[in-house]
């Protein structure tokens, strides 16, 4: 079987990108809402930089929403459905959890961490979207098109 779209490997990439990245976010939404619990979430992760110049008030905000965040975004990350949206959501909690590593530690071992998930993003977010044909995104934009015809 011969494969004559040039673009079908990258499609396959993104794809693989897509649902690595998008579990590795869900589970730990999973974890994090579901056993450990929002609070619990907070008082493991985020208390311990209440000796920082961080507000407890905004360590109790964004470490309670985070759990959310990746729950939802990994969702969406693997249906492919406001893809862009999740992956940018997604990135802004790898940013706040780099800031928050370095507050603490400031040569953080990223590699095991952050960076595959950076990586993950970055791919995807620098492929263009048309590519994604595995993904309700797409299936959207192709029954939307025939819509207008």
């Amino acid at each position: 079987m011969t494969n004559t779209n040039p673009d079908s490997g990258k499609s396959w990439a993104i794809l693989f990108a897509r649902l690595v990245l998008g579990l590795i976010f869900f589970m730990a939404g999973v974890y994090k809402v579901f056993q450990l619990g929002p609070a619990g979430h907070v008082e493991k992760y985020f208390l311990p930089f209440s000796d920082t110049f961080l507000p407890v008030w905004s360590l109790w905000i964004v470490g309670f929403t985070i759990p959310f965040i990746e729950l939802i975004g990994g969702a969406l990350v693997i249906a492919g459905y406001q893809t862009r949206c999740a992956l940018i959501a997604l990135g802004i909690v790898l940013v706040i959890v780099t800031f928050g590593h370095l507050l603490h530690e400031p040569l953080y071992p990223f590699h095991e961490h952050v960076i595959p998930r950076l990586a993950l993003t970055l791919f995807l977010l620098m492929m263009p979207a048309d590519l994604d044909r595995f993904s309700v995104d797409h299936l959207l934009k192709r029954f939307n098109a025939k819509d207008a015809e």
